[in-house]
């Protein structure tokens, strides 16, 4: 953060905004990202705004298909997938732009394993254009600029996660550690 603001020649104190990705994105990189954010913004005195990534890559997307409002390529609707691990992928499904630059979000943000995905849409008889773009800190910036227009900025930094994390809490704690014939 301090490489940037040093590059562009701006002070902390000039920030009035922050807008970060809420996800949906893997555990850790997520944490630390929205934590640097809501510690740069209670820093700063700026305020703090979230955005969906999904949104972002598909804004990106369908700017780049020339879809400037409603219906994306064709009429097809958008699919945007990112890497979840665990063979998943998060998805959501986008019918185009309004008219401030902001998706039209017509289901999701979700997960699954991409097989299921595919039987999903094509059992709804549902053909969607894709992406590959991933997201990036421009995209995040274009969102929050167009949500800002649209008057629909959010001030929800959670985490957007979709499942459960893959550490649990043992079961029976006495049944941990060495045993000791009494």
């Amino acid at each position: 953060i301090n490489d940037a603001l040093k590059q562009a020649g701006v002070a902390p104190s000039r920030i009035k905004a922050v807008a970060v990705g809420r996800g949906p994105a893997p555990f850790t990189g997520l944490r630390v990202g929205i934590a640097a954010a809501i510690m740069f913004a209670e820093g700063s005195g700026a305020k703090l705004f979230g955005i969906i990534s999904l949104d972002a890559i598909a804004k990106q997307a369908l700017e780049a298909q020339g879809s400037a409002t409603s219906d994306s390529a064709g009429g097809k609707p958008l699919l945007v997938t990112s890497d979840a691990r665990r063979s998943e992928h998060y998805w959501a499904l986008y019918s185009g732009l309004d008219r401030h630059g902001v998706p039209i979000c017509i289901e999701g943000p979700s997960v699954n394993r991409p097989a299921d995905i595919e039987t999903s849409l094509a059992e709804r008889g549902i053909s969607a254009a894709r992406t590959s773009l991933a997201i990036s800190a421009r995209a995040i910036g274009e969102l929050f600029e167009a949500q800002a227009a649209a008057g629909i900025l959010s001030h929800d930094v959670t985490a957007l996660y979709l499942r459960n994390p893959d550490a649990v809490e043992p079961k029976n704690l006495r049944d941990f550690g060495k045993k000791v014939s009494g």
